[in-house]
């Protein structure tokens, strides 16, 4: 399975690739799975670690996985990319805003 590019410039991995996501995944998986069975660590930190953990795995997925990269498709997979997580950004931001001014307008003080 070598590297190859189709006539519509989408690049195909190699295992060389697939086998580098596959164990970065694990390592990204085992890493917040070990502190969270561990629970040595604090509440806070555990939360930031699975939060990274998360967000480095999905690009992770992206590149090695999908294939999604600046070069593809002439740059709009990236374009799309960005689009899309600025919208789930809006999304989770306000929807955790709201969650909170509820909470502090309508509970009993």
């Amino acid at each position: 399975m070598s590297h190859s590019v189709n006539e519509h410039g989408a690049s195909h991995g190699s295992v060389k690739s697939y086998m580098i996501g596959f164990i970065l995944s694990i390592i990204l998986t085992a890493i917040p799975f070990w502190m969270v069975m561990d629970g040595s660590a604090s509440h806070g930190t555990i939360l930031g670690v699975v939060l990274v953990c998360a967000v480095i795995q999905v690009l992770v997925h992206l590149v090695y996985f999908l294939h999604l990269d600046s070069k593809s498709e002439g740059g709009w997979n990236m374009v799309a990319i960005v689009f899309s997580a600025i919208i789930i950004l809006i999304v989770v931001v306000g929807s955790l805003w709201i969650m909170w001014n509820l909470n502090y307008n309508m509970m009993p003080h």
